[in-house]
């Protein structure tokens, strides 16, 4: 897992309440279980009309965003169902901070497990950095994870609060693999000892 420690990007506006799991990556991008290649898939019955081509509307879509890594998302963002998909598709994309009032608990401590960090902030800090996103391509961000910081174009901040333990994984990249690969000698010396007192095993 990439580590996460700042990103200054562009941030991209959503705002609208209760998007759920299905809207971020639909059923019929499920089949795979690569992480990789579901970035075209995000968002896409509001990116795509129906004959596959982009929905000059949609956000994602319009020159300024195309090339987003924040997005600033209305109340309750990732509810539904619990696919592991939708942080995925977000990261293939290029999104590595979403940062709403509210995110649904699955979704939330999926995005950690996969290297995106999820802010979540106060309903005025959130209409601040909706007016800060609708610059278009001067609607740059910086999110300082060592800091708990978001920056805003006019030199602006924004304080959040995070897990400790959550904030050490995604500063030092650790997802649950990493996480007991720390352990690895440990486990060796385990396994060696295991095989040593029950070697009929």
């Amino acid at each position: 897992m990439d580590k996460f420690t700042t990103l200054t990007g562009v941030a991209a506006p959503l705002p609208i309440m209760n998007v759920d799991t299905d809207m971020i990556i639909p059923k019929q991008y499920l089949k795979t279980i690569a992480r990789t290649g579901l970035g075209k898939g995000l968002f896409s019955e509001m990116r795509y009309r129906e004959d596959g081509s982009e929905n000059p509307d949609f956000v994602l879509n319009q020159p300024a965003y195309r090339k987003a890594t924040i997005l600033i998302a209305g109340d309750n963002f990732g509810c539904g169902s619990s696919r592991e998909h939708a942080p995925w598709a977000l990261l293939d994309f290029g999104v590595r901070c979403v940062v709403s009032t509210s995110f649904a608990d699955i979704f939330y401590n999926n995005c950690f497990k996969n290297g995106i960090l999820p802010i979540k902030v106060t309903q005025a800090e959130l209409d601040k950095l909706f007016d800060d996103a609708n610059r278009g391509a001067n609607a740059t961000l910086t999110i300082d994870l060592e800091a708990q910081e978001i920056r805003g174009p006019d030199g602006g901040v924004i304080r959040f609060d995070i897990d400790p333990f959550r904030k050490h994984c995604l500063l030092n990249g650790l997802d649950d693999i990493g996480l007991t690969l720390q352990k690895a000698e440990r486990i060796d010396a385990f396994e060696a000892a295991a095989a040593q007192s029950r070697p009929w095993a």
